[in-house]
């Protein structure tokens, strides 16, 4: 199946189950920033509505969205006055990504809603500046901008583990290093894909190639890389560094 039909039976799902309640369905992430691979990202969505769901309801989403398994989703339902009123973290009614899949599919009872998410804030900054429109109203008819220290702050939390975790996901931990550190430096709201290519002019000499090797496997690359742990480690602790000494709320 097509991600464009994956998208069209993922909008159907809301579209049936919301009626009236919803305001509209909005696309963010690599898929709406055109860096897209299917063997590596995510289709990120958000969904807008104006009144609280029942649980029941609920349930019967999470059903419908277990039934597409072509492509790794991750999806939150927003209340729409919490987009307007922008706190941090950010509250939500409903969340579904691959980590929590296996949890749905064991237990029937499970539900991963009314909560708050400290992601949603960098989520709410993506959909706003690069975001798609896959239904209702416009995204500025929806959405507001983002107050830059709750997108620092956002972005910061994606990291804050760097160090201790590279050496597990070297790919997602170094293109998110150097995307927060583009935004930080730059002002740029970035994607994985662009914050490595940027991370190729900007890091030290040292580091270039677990940059190089981390965009290559990103985007698709079969090749085995055998990476160096220390390496790894040295890199995460020199970018959190460099990270936190130029960190201005912008």
């Amino acid at each position: 199946m097509s991600v464009e039909a994956y998208l069209h039976k993922i909008c159907t799902v809301f579209q049936n189950r919301l009626g009236s309640n919803l305001v509209g369905i909005y696309l963010h992430g690599s898929l709406a920033m055109e860096c897209f691979h299917p063997e590596n990202s995510d289709v990120d969505i958000l969904v807008i509505i104006k009144d609280k769901i029942p649980k029941e309801l609920k349930k019967k989403i999470i059903q419908d969205l277990l039934a597409l398994n072509e492509y790794p989703l991750e999806m939150s339902i927003l209340l729409e006055h919490e987009v307007i009123e922008l706190h941090h973290p950010t509250p939500f009614e409903l969340h579904y990504s691959k980590v929590h899949r296996d949890r749905y599919l064991n237990d029937p009872h499970y539900i991963c809603g009314d909560s708050v998410d400290p992601d949603l804030a960098a989520h709410l900054v993506v959909t706003y500046e690069r975001g798609k429109c896959l239904f209702g109203k416009s995204i500025k008819e929806v959405f507001k901008p983002v107050p830059p220290t709750h997108y620092l702050q956002s972005i910061m939390y994606d990291i804050e583990n760097a160090e201790q975790e590279i050496v597990k996901n070297p790919v997602y931990y170094t293109l998110n290093l150097c995307r927060v550190l583009y935004y930080i430096k730059e002002g740029v709201v970035a994607s994985k894909k662009e914050g490595g290519e940027w991370g190729m002019n900007a890091v030290d000499e040292r580091y270039k190639e677990i940059v190089k090797n981390s965009l290559a496997i990103y985007l698709g690359s079969k090749e085995e890389i055998r990476w160096d742990n220390s390496l790894l480690i040295r890199f995460a602790k020199n970018m959190l560094s460099e990270i936190r000494s130029n960190q201005t709320y912008r």
